[in-house]
């Protein structure tokens, strides 16, 4: 079993000196992107440049796993930017304005077809859509636990995009905190992606100048259950990687659970405080990851 994606970094996929800076960055996955970072007219250039990119990569070398942000489904750009990029191998497409599983299904139905063409194992890309930038998309959220998409890796969600379509003036509020409907979008993807049991991927944080309310911010969502990050700049990454890794003391205090129940009971107390069940559970997922990040 491999470790959840701790950062997804956002990667302009027309840029070649920044593709250039991707095999050295602590990334667990680029994204590199074909839709909102470049422009209508370097769209056919840009899926080439990443195909191609891709196909190049060294695949001996510890290096990020490479993911691609194609167009959106309905749009003149999606199937050419699948038809280009898959014959490459990345190991999975974001999927962005969704209306609901249903768009997840077309992708998947698509990369069945072409994966066969092109000699790839089944299966062998994953998918992550966004799966709240439509208005109608985060009433279907709950569909996903009964959807039974394999190659569904998890659910992310964005309020940019919501934000337009809803003809909202702004998403947060004055202390930088999300209004209530983002809030509302949010835990409802946090809940989906777990009743799917697949991955929660938190959104971008927009201040790339502000490091210290990322990492308050991540170590939040990973508290909440969260297991990952999107990026939007390279010097947010080491911030969302440390706060979606178990620190040393979460790791020992886990131990000490876990040693705690070995002795049989159903409730234990531990450093003054009841522990049950649940709190059981949390010690081993801590440890499980922490195995899997080979901590």
């Amino acid at each position: 079993m491999k470790a959840p994606i701790r950062s997804f970094l956002f990667v302009p996929g027309d840029s070649e000196k920044k593709l250039a800076k991707v095999a050295d960055s602590a990334a667990d996955a680029i994204i590199l992107d074909l839709e909102d970072a470049v422009s209508e007219a370097r769209k056919p250039a840009a899926r080439q440049m990443v195909s191609e990119f891709i196909a190049d990569r060294d695949r001996t070398a510890r290096t990020p796993q490479l993911w691609v942000r194609m167009n959106p489904l309905g749009g003149e750009h999606a199937l050419a930017d699948l038809a280009t990029v898959v014959s490459a191998g990345p190991a999975g497409i974001v999927i962005p304005k969704i209306d609901g599983p249903a768009d997840v299904l077309r992708v998947h139905n698509y990369l069945e077809v072409l994966e066969t063409a092109h000699g790839l194992d089944a299966g062998s890309i994953r998918l992550l859509p966004v799966a709240t930038e439509t208005p109608v998309a985060p009433f279907r959220l709950g569909e996903f636990a009964a959807a039974q998409l394999g190659r569904l890796y998890g659910l992310t969600w964005g309020a940019e995009d919501l934000s337009a379509a809803l003809g909202a003036s702004g998403n947060t509020g004055p202390g930088g905190e999300w209004t209530t409907t983002y809030q509302l979008v949010r835990s409802l993807t946090l809940m989906a992606a777990r009743a799917a049991q697949v991955e929660a991927v938190e959104t971008l944080y927009v201040d790339i100048r502000d490091g210290a309310g990322l990492a308050e911010s991540s170590r939040r969502a990973r508290a909440e259950g969260f297991s990952g990050r999107i990026a939007i700049h390279p010097a947010q990454v080491d911030i969302i990687n440390a706060a979606f890794t178990p620190s040393a003391d979460e790791v020992e205090f886990a131990k000490r659970v876990v040693d705690v129940f070995a002795e049989g009971a159903g409730a234990v107390a531990l450093d003054g405080k009841m522990l049950d069940l649940p709190h059981l559970k949390q010690a081993e997922r801590v440890l499980a990851l922490a195995g899997m990040l080979e901590l």
